[in-house]
């Protein structure tokens, strides 16, 4: 994978800085694991860090976040290991990052220009370009200023009139505007194409499981367990970006549609969350969804924190809100990690391993229990000629005992109740309507 910044052959070499606000001063177990965490994000983005600081900030200085001294120490690293890049933990302001890459002489990037470089390289659908375009032109309106730095913004004109750098500040200023709303009315497209297709899965009764968890938790390898697809699996942050939906096939003869959908990571920048809603509201639009956890990551209480405020800024909430089953994940690597079962099926938590496939089949079972809850069973009589009725039985239910009486044929069949409401009774005799156009 290349990145925008990249000024040569090969990967950049790269300074990743972590400053520590004394406002929003982290245990010294939470500060490491988000370090390590960005630093892998900046992996992802195919760079080479050769340098990795932690800054203790009393006080943000409003130009340059950083004091004085810690930004002349950077800049002495810059130098001598020859960066091309500076990485900061942190949002900045336009104007810190533009004092920034004067004072260091390198391009700096902050967390959400990063997160966003990331997903532009990995979108490979033509929704996920969309989206990913939207979010990086929604956050580059604010610092349209630090691509003009070479023309003249401090000469003003007359009256309304400001100087060349303005004019194409402003010029820059409405292109995006324009490209905005095309990219918004594209997406508009492909949301109400979405609409469209749940509407056509809710009328054959199939009901939707979202995956959803921490980026890296492992939702792609359990999507390619269950339903044998070929997913892209990678052991990096971000693996996956454009959603995928498979039909599952249960025991029983029921069935269901998987999403596989983006991971969550902590502070994910709202650009990325507001223009990826349309493949979100798979997740918002779910009949259940499986929170998988990294159970082998001493920092999974606080990512499923992350997972459910990030739920929470999608509206899953409230008594309308899809249920929720927690898995624990890569079991394979955590010693005495067992399945809870509560009094629901809710309140259950499965320790799996979508790697080796420990506790694949109890969460089959689990599912499988699931919608049997949603499920009629029907007792119908049929006329031994009525083939049609016999033959959606067959396709839209599971036949559960069938026998013949007098001419006609009598079954138990297991189905939905948008496929139960099919049929009609006329006498001892059931049918199927015609459906309605």
């Amino acid at each position: 994978m290349s990145s925008t910044w990249e000024t040569g052959e090969g990967p950049d070499l790269v300074i990743t800085v972590h400053p520590e606000l004394a406002n929003r001063r982290l245990g010294e177990q939470t500060w490491k694991a988000r370090a390590e965490e960005f630093d892998r994000l900046v992996d992802a983005a195919a760079c080479v860090i050769v340098l990795s600081r932690r800054f203790p900030v009393r006080k943000a200085v409003a130009g340059m976040l950083l004091g004085e001294g810690q930004v002349e120490e950077i800049a002495r690293q810059v130098e001598i290991h020859e960066a091309a890049v500076v990485f900061v933990d942190h949002p900045l302001t336009p104007v810190q990052q533009r004092n920034l890459e004067k004072a260091w002489n390198a391009k700096v990037v902050d967390r959400t220009g990063l997160i966003l470089e990331i997903f532009a390289a990995r979108a490979r659908t033509r929704e996920g370009v969309l989206q990913v375009e939207l979010a990086s032109l929604n956050y580059q309106l604010g610092r349209l200023v630090r691509s003009w730095t070479h023309l003249e913004r401090q000469r003003g004109g007359f009256g309304f009139m400001g100087g060349p750098g303005e004019r194409q500040i402003e010029l820059d200023r409405r292109m995006i505007k324009v490209r905005i709303s095309a990219l918004e009315r594209d997406l508009e497209k492909v949301r109400r194409m979405r609409s469209t297709q749940r509407s056509g899965r809710k009328r054959k009764d199939i009901p939707t499981v979202a995956l959803v968890g921490y980026t890296n938790a492992g939702k792609s390898t359990l999507f390619n367990r269950l339903t044998e697809s070929g997913v892209y699996v990678a052991d990096q942050l971000f693996a996956t970006l454009d959603p995928t939906l498979r039909l599952l096939e249960l025991p029983g003869g029921l069935r269901l549609m998987l999403s596989d959908t983006v991971g969550f990571v902590q502070e994910l920048p709202h650009e990325l969350v507001d223009a990826f809603r349309a493949t979100l509201e798979e997740v918002i639009e779910a009949d259940l969804i499986l929170h998988v956890r990294d159970a082998s990551d001493p920092m999974q209480s606080e990512q499923a924190n992350v997972v459910h405020d990030t739920l929470h800024q999608l509206g899953v909430v409230g008594d309308d809100a899809p249920p929720v089953i927690e898995l624990l994940n890569k079991k394979d690597r955590v010693e005495g990690l067992v399945s809870f079962h509560g009094e629901t099926l809710i309140s259950s938590r499965l320790a799996i391993s979508a790697l080796s496939g420990e506790g694949i089949d109890e969460l089959k079972t689990l599912l499988c229990q699931w919608l049997g809850q949603e499920m009629n069973v029907l007792h119908l009589r049929l006329d031994v000629s009525d083939g049609r009725s016999l033959a959606y039985c067959h396709e839209h239910g599971v036949i559960l005992s069938t026998h013949t009486e007098d001419e006609v044929l009598c079954l138990s069949v297991r189905m939905g109740p948008a496929d139960a409401a099919r049929f009609d009774c006329d006498g001892d005799v059931h049918f199927l309507k015609q459906r309605q156009h």
